[in-house]
């Protein structure tokens, strides 16, 4: 299934809809008693799965339909409840360190990391993305998020599949030349990252990516190829099954100690290649108002955004 979070007008508050082809079918009008946002049914993921995979699966017209060019498409979760960025390709790690002449870090090997974002900052696709005012360095980042679709606390590996509802596109846009200066304290990003993420254009259950599911001992990858493309031309281009520490090393890492929630948010950090810090600006420069960001990963869709000032 994929299931998006949809207006008809800026004057509705977003719905929780289900894509069928280049229709969107209103969850709540189709299901008497279903939920009628995203973070609601995500609440209730277990008790309302099935009857939407059914309701996908047979789609037979229904004057709760509405044409996907009809209406927009926010990021599946407008405000997620939280957002734990992971820092899970080897490859971007070592690339990024080496433009900045450091070594790998020896303990980034030991346990997957993360930081926390900024949930009110959210986006869809086609949302125009505003540049900080104090930024000349914007950056994209290419990458895939997975949402808690069941609640856990101290979720082992083996076990986490359980609790993630579905995977999305990830953008976790960039200010490079504000986080330069921020990271020399040592506490985080900060205002480097907490201005914009953008998410979407759906959520797609893991029963759509089976077929390129990638086994393992801590848990599964997918075979799924992420490009990213600045106006029109090729930028970045790599593999999810590359990532080093899987989505369920990341939700047993979240949940030591901690309690994870319907609605959180966990985004797999920069895939190899996937941002122009890792690239060199002095390749392709820094983004600017006007440039059309589109990232695409396979079997997932394509998010796209326009960078304004």
């Amino acid at each position: 299934m994929k299931v998006v979070s949809y207006r008809p007008d800026e004057q509705t508050a977003w719905r929780a809809g289900l894509l069928l082809g280049e229709t969107v079918r209103d969850i709540a009008s189709a299901l008497p008693g279903a939920p009628s946002t995203m973070q609601e049914l995500l609440e209730q993921w277990d008790a309302w799965r099935e009857r939407l995979a059914s309701i996908s699966e047979s789609a037979p017209a229904s004057e709760t339909d509405v044409a996907l060019q009809g209406v927009r498409l926010g990021s599946p979760l407008p405000r997620p409840a939280s957002f734990r960025d992971f820092y899970a390709f080897e490859a971007h790690v070592k690339t990024a360190r080496a433009r900045r002449g450091l070594e790998m870090i020896p303990e980034w090997y030991e346990f997957p990391v993360f930081y926390f974002s900024n949930t009110a900052a959210f986006s869809g696709p086609e949302a125009s993305i505003r540049r900080p005012k104090t930024t000349r360095w914007l950056d994209y980042e290419l990458e895939v998020a997975c949402v808690i679709g069941k609640a856990g606390t101290d979720i082992p590996v083996e076990r986490a599949h359980e609790h993630i509802a579905g995977y999305s596109i990830l953008n976790d846009w960039s200010a490079r030349d504000i986080q330069r200066e921020e990271v020399k304290v040592g506490l985080g990003p900060a205002k480097g990252k907490d201005f914009a993420t953008s998410m979407g254009p759906w959520l797609v259950t893991p029963d759509e990516l089976e077929a390129v599911r990638v086994p393992g001992e801590k848990g599964d990858r997918y075979d799924l190829a992420m490009v990213a493309r600045v106006n029109g031309v090729e930028y970045s281009r790599g593999n999810l099954r590359d990532i080093h520490y899987t989505f369920a090393e990341m939700i047993a890492r979240a949940s030591q100690d901690c309690m994870l929630y319907p609605g959180d948010v966990i985004g797999s950090g920069t895939v190899g290649t996937g941002c122009i810090l890792e690239l060199g600006p002095e390749q392709h420069g820094w983004l600017a108002p006007g440039d059309v960001v589109e990232l695409e990963v396979e079997r997932l869709g394509v998010l796209v955004n326009t960078i304004s000032e």
